[in-house]
């Protein structure tokens, strides 16, 4: 049984990985599309690059404010699994791509969906956002002593 990731720690581990992909958005032309790519495989991208342990199922953000994603299947973090959890992240970024019309939607979409994981994260017990609970996945804390609850699967198939 891991420790659930305070709500704090989150928000302060989006913040830092909603910084780095900021960085990528000053590049010309492929600068939107990087952004939205780091934040679409964050929680994979280092690890499945370096296989260092101390990257596995952790994006910058987490990694700095200890915490971690875990599969509710015990499986490790791969591209398609982080991409699964951050669709709903990034989905409104990727319709802003269509010229004018998608600069509308775009946003809209996105305002909607931050809303609904909000919700969500506040009023689940294992805290899991939209993205969690279709990827089957969670924010665990890595530090030992933080507020624990369990992230098990009550749905035997899952396990």
């Amino acid at each position: 049984m891991r420790e659930k990731a305070q709500l704090s720690n989150r928000v302060i581990a989006a913040l830092i990985d909603g910084l780095i992909a900021w960085v990528f958005v000053v590049i010309p032309v492929i600068g939107g599309i990087v952004s939205v790519v780091y934040i679409l495989l964050k929680d994979a991208i280092l690890y499945q690059i370096t296989k260092d342990e101390q990257w596995k199922n952790k994006s910058i953000g987490k990694k700095i404010m200890s915490l971690e994603v875990q599969s509710l299947a015990g499986e490790t973090i791969d591209f398609a699994l982080s991409a699964k959890r951050n669709i709903t992240i990034t989905l409104g970024n990727f319709i802003a791509i269509i010229p004018l019309i998608g600069w509308i939607i775009g946003p809209i979409v996105a305002m909607i969906l931050v809303i609904i994981e909000l919700v969500l994260l506040l009023s689940d017990n294992r805290g899991q956002r939209l993205g969690d609970r279709w990827a089957k996945t969670t924010v665990v804390s890595t530090v030992v002593g933080a507020t624990t609850v369990d992230v098990k699967p009550k749905d035997p198939s899952i396990s």
